[in-house]
This record gives structure tokens, sequence and C-alpha cells, in this order.
């Protein structure tokens, strides 16, 4: 019994790679992991926005987490991939990483919950930064990468 109280306690993450620094995406949301291909670009996107892929016959928006964190641009290689995620009721997104790294299982207890900054809009999209041996990996908040009212000042993750 005491088996299923730690496994609820617990949460899988695949763990990308931007630049030197290591994140964490639930994997309930993730919907697939595929190689870099080209992107069709969309007139009057937001900077980090990078266009549009057609995914066995659907089309989906496809960001780039570097700029949407305000990193140099990428250069892609053949460790980028896009993540297909699927937030809760919103249609699915892509997002272009440098690499995928991991899956890993991390405990509630090993995840530091982080406090909004209102100087650092990255930390809207950040629910905590979790330990695991001698790494930090900063846990994304998957339903907040892609709202506009994080722009307006709203957190909309629970």
């Amino acid at each position: 019994m005491a088996e299923n109280v730690s496994t609820m306690d617990s949460k899988q993450y695949i763990v990308v790679e931007l630049g030197n620094e290591q994140y964490g995406i639930d994997i309930q949301y993730i919907d697939n992991i595929v190689r870099m291909q080209r992107i069709t670009r969309v007139p009057k996107a937001q900077h980090f926005f990078k266009g549009v892929i057609n995914l066995r016959g659907e089309v989906i928006p496809v960001m780039s987490l570097r700029l949407k964190f305000d990193f140099d641009e990428e250069e892609y290689t053949n460790k980028t991939r896009i993540l297909i995620i699927k937030p809760d009721a919103q249609a699915s997104v892509g997002i272009i990483v440098d690499a995928v790294k991991e899956v890993l299982t991390l405990d509630n207890a090993m995840i530091d919950k982080v406090s909004r900054d209102i100087n650092d809009e990255r930390t809207a999209y950040l629910s905590g930064v979790g330990k695991h041996e001698d790494r930090l990996i900063s846990i994304l908040k998957v339903n907040n990468l892609h709202s506009k009212e994080i722009r307006e000042g709203k957190d909309l993750d629970r």
C-alpha cells in the first residue's frame, strides 16, 4: 500500500535541454516527439512562433522555447526536436528544444515551488525546480506556454 502512496506523490517528466539549462515537462502533456522538419512561416506571428508543420494531416503551430525565454536564436542540430504537447483544453502546439535527454520520475518532495516574479516573465512558465542527483531541472507549466493571459499578469495554472 505504501508503494501506491509513493506513486501518487511522483510524476514522470521528459527532460529537455535549452542551451545549458534543463527543463522538465510532465509526460502527460506530451503527444509526440519528432525530429526537426521544415516549418512553414506564418506572417505577423509573434517572434517566438516559427510557423506551422503538417504532422499526419494536422497543422500544428510551432514555437521556439529559446526565443520565448529570450535566449539566443537556436542552431538546429541532429539532436534538435519538436515536442508536440497538448495542454489542458487547448490545441496541440509544437515546441522546439535543443535536445531530449531522458524520462525522469520525480517525487513531489524533490520539487521546490517557484514564486512568480513580476520582473521576470519566465517565472510564469515554471511551477518548480526539481532536484535530481547533482542537477536542477526547471519544471514547466505547460498550460501557460502559449497563453496571452500570461503577458497580462494572470497565472492560468492551478
